[in-house]
């Protein structure tokens, strides 16, 4: 058979990763699609690099729209990034009538439901595993492998940035600014890494898991997100000693008055193999009625782990491509028309527990008024820990777990025990998941 033709747009990291990957693998993949999957044609603004690294034997042009254009190309692959002219360039593949394989979790959180419905009316395939964890197939576990499930929770890691930070917290005691110079100097973060160490790059992420575990439309919008920038060594010490490591997740849950969907630093029982996800990798854990609890581990960015689930597109594309639009596995799981107006609950409406830590000053009382806050507003508490005062101090920390309870009973009861004069500095409040 005629050799499925690809063109992709842009050939950078992940670019020639698939490239590469496409090349060494060529009979492999061939011998599985049932046909030769080939890139014809790249575009690339640098078209002197992309031509290093593609040779002579593939057109490449600085003008995407070319090869949306060529009508001899049957797979777009997207690996631009980014919200405004990727959109406009994904709609315009799918308006020509090409299948779209992109990696752009930014693009589908904030216009996926423009953009699926589009591919739906045009009976065209937008394929997306790289756009979530990188070479984890989270996405076709979700959509396929956990079919059979009710899903009622998930959590991951899928910032490698982020947790490469919290790893290196942890093992050597460092703050963040320290930190964060150092993952600069590795690669490991970008020289703005505010996507990443706010929490946006992992809210895009899990807001794209939530739509297809739970059947609702993308909603980025409804996500809160808080990122790793205010953690201290020392939270990440004191969490330590009570049994815990902090971990930046990504979180949906579903409840009976709709879908929690939060990005926020996390303290994780150390004894969870997720607690124990180290350095830049990724880890989804989703629990589902009938299969329990299951974990995905793996590489969540880089060239040739990106360019595995690029590539796996790539070939589900090819074994669809002459089926009936009607008869393929939808993008989110459930069919198009089957989307529920669950809502995405408010932030206030959240259940979990909390850490607190509260810099009082070192007098009698001063733990009976903080607990008596708790107590009226129907808090528990799990543990309590009190630091000894040094010699000559003159305030101590006082570190809470508690049980589970409303995010918005929580925030009136750290107002108030604020307003307390001698609460000394600003409460830290970190959620707490035992994910078991």
């Amino acid at each position: 058979m005629k050799p499925i033709q690809v063109g992709l747009l842009g050939i950078g990291t992940v670019g020639s990763g698939t490239y590469n990957v496409l090349l060494r693998n060529e009979e492999e993949i061939r011998r599985r699609a049932g046909r030769s999957i080939r890139i014809a044609m790249v575009a690339d603004l640098d078209t002197e690099r992309a031509r290093s690294v593609v040779g002579k034997d593939v057109e490449v042009v600085g003008d995407a729209r070319q090869v949306i254009a060529n009508p001899d190309i049957d797979i777009v692959v997207e690996l631009i990034g980014g919200y405004g002219v990727a959109r406009a360039l994904v709609l315009e593949a799918i308006a020509a009538g090409k299948h779209v394989v992109t990696a752009n979790k930014a693009l589908l959180a904030v216009h996926g439901t423009e953009i699926f419905a589009a591919a739906q009316a045009k009976g065209v395939v937008v394929a997306f595993e790289a756009a979530v964890a990188g070479g984890i197939p989270i996405i076709k576990t979700l959509r396929e492998g956990l079919t059979a499930n009710r899903i009622e929770w998930l959590a991951g890691i899928i910032n490698g940035t982020t947790n490469f930070i919290l790893s290196e917290m942890r093992d050597k005691g460092l703050n963040f600014d320290v930190v964060l110079k150092e993952a600069q100097r590795l690669g490991y973060a970008e020289a703005d890494p505010t996507f990443d160490i706010e929490g946006i790059d992992a809210a895009h992420k899990v807001t794209l898991m939530s739509a297809i575990a739970f059947g609702i439309p993308v909603q980025f919008d409804r996500a809160y997100v808080e990122g790793i920038t205010q953690l201290s060594a020392a939270d990440i010490t004191y969490a330590e000693q009570l049994g815990y490591r902090i971990k930046l997740l990504g979180i949906t849950k579903r409840r009976d008055t709709g879908i929690e969907l939060r990005v926020h630093p996390t303290l994780v029982p150390a004894k969870r193999l997720i607690a124990n996800v180290e350095g830049a990798m990724n880890a989804v854990v989703v629990h589902g009625d009938a299969v329990g609890t299951t974990l995905y581990y793996g590489k969540g960015a880089g060239s040739e782990p990106t360019a595995s689930a690029v590539v796996a597109d790539l070939v589900d594309i090819t074994r669809l491509h002459t089926a009936d639009p009607d008869h393929r596995v939808p993008h989110l799981a459930f069919q198009p028309g089957e989307l529920t107006n669950t809502p995405v609950l408010a932030m206030e409406e959240v259940v979990t527990s909390f850490y607190l830590r509260l810099q009082v000053a070192d007098e009698a009382g001063v733990l009976a008024r903080i607990t008596g806050i708790l107590a009226d507003r129907k808090i528990s508490i799990d543990a309590l820990l009190q630091r000894e005062s040094a010699e000559g101090e003159a305030q101590t920390d006082v570190i809470i777990l508690t049980h589970d309870t409303r995010e918005g009973d929580m925030n009136q009861a750290i107002a108030a025990m604020q307003a307390l004069p001698t609460v000394l500095a600003p409460i830290v409040r970190i959620r707490k998941e035992e994910l078991s």
